[in-house]
């Protein structure tokens, strides 16, 4: 495959600075668009400061740099931000992702991969497992503005031959993390010997995917030679409730003290089990990460990070 270069937006996120610096250590040209410069020596690849709603600044990029593939991964991230300016999180999700289409339709980009959410289904029934042919009813406007950029990126393949794919990336967990993270609070509690203690969680279904699971599946949708869907689910293949989950971060930290009450949480949606059963066959993508095993190579990094 002859990649010319990688554009990363987003790249000082969670999954975006991981996918990013992944792709430096396999030495493929990446570049990464953030919206505060980040050096070289710090992050493994170079930046190109810039904001999704900049239009004159994404066209300069492209000109300025021979970008075959982009993996679009730059937004508000989270049912959990933008919750008082929801103008500002349509803006940067929706218009930035058809801003970062425009661009690459035309400068003749080779692909584009969508990293989209599984907010964007909304509720769900329990159980399962469903494909990704089930209804979009997201109950949030993060959860729409995924929902619509998967929309543009269909439209834009349909109308203008721009080939892309989005992903539907269940709750992710892992190194670098900012947003809320239910895993992330058990395993920094049971560090510091004090409890984790929730008002809600017992019972509540959640699926977790390791953060180095995301990249592999990124990477797979950006190899591929063809691309049967125009979507996949992506998860770690695990439909458990919090209080399970629990037990896993006990099995790794035996010291932990977790209480949870019954109910769901209250930023979330209820979903049943996702089938990854089509990026398994299309993409060749399997999680490697089981929860435990995550779990545990978050703990580690989260120690370093304390002890250094």
């Amino acid at each position: 495959m002859n990649i010319r270069g990688i554009l990363v937006t987003g790249a000082n996120g969670l999954i975006g600075y991981a996918l990013a610096s992944e792709l430096a250590r396999q030495g493929r040209p990446v570049i990464g668009l953030v919206r505060a410069r980040l050096a070289r020596e710090v992050c493994g690849f170079d930046t190109f400061e810039g904001d999704l709603t900049d239009t004159h600044r994404l066209h300069n990029l492209f000109k300025t740099n021979s970008i075959d593939s982009v993996i679009h991964s730059g937004a508000l991230s989270g049912p959990m931000l933008g919750l008082d300016n929801p103008y500002s999180l349509c803006l940067t999700n929706i218009m930035g992702t058809a801003n970062i289409l425009e661009t690459a339709r035309i400068h003749g980009i080779r692909r584009v991969v969508y990293t989209s959410s599984a907010t964007a289904y909304g509720d769900t029934p329990l159980g399962g497992p469903f494909k990704e042919d089930i209804p979009l009813r997201p109950k949030d406007v993060y959860g729409a503005s995924k929902a619509s950029s998967e929309h543009l990126m269909r439209a834009y393949a349909a109308q203008h031959k721009l080939q892309g794919v989005s992903l539907r990336i269940s709750w992710v967990f892992g190194p670098r993390r900012k947003t809320a993270c239910f895993i992330r609070t058990m395993i920094e509690d049971a560090m510091a010997n004090r409890p984790t203690r929730l008002d809600w969680g017992l019972g509540f279904y959640r699926q977790y995917i390791y953060v180095d699971d995301v990249i592999s599946a990124i990477i797979a949708a950006l190899d591929a030679p063809s691309l049967p869907q125009d979507v996949y689910n992506v998860t770690g293949g695990s439909h458990l409730t919090l209080d399970q989950i629990a037990e896993a971060v006990r099995r790794v930290l035996p010291n932990a003290e977790i209480h949870l009450k019954p109910g769901p949480d209250p930023v979330d949606t209820v979903q049943g089990q996702f089938d990854i059963s089509a990026i398994k066959r299309d993409l060749g993508f399997s999680p490697r990460y089981t929860l435990e095993r995550g779990i545990e190579t978050y703990y580690q990094w989260l120690r370093k990070q304390r002890d250094s």
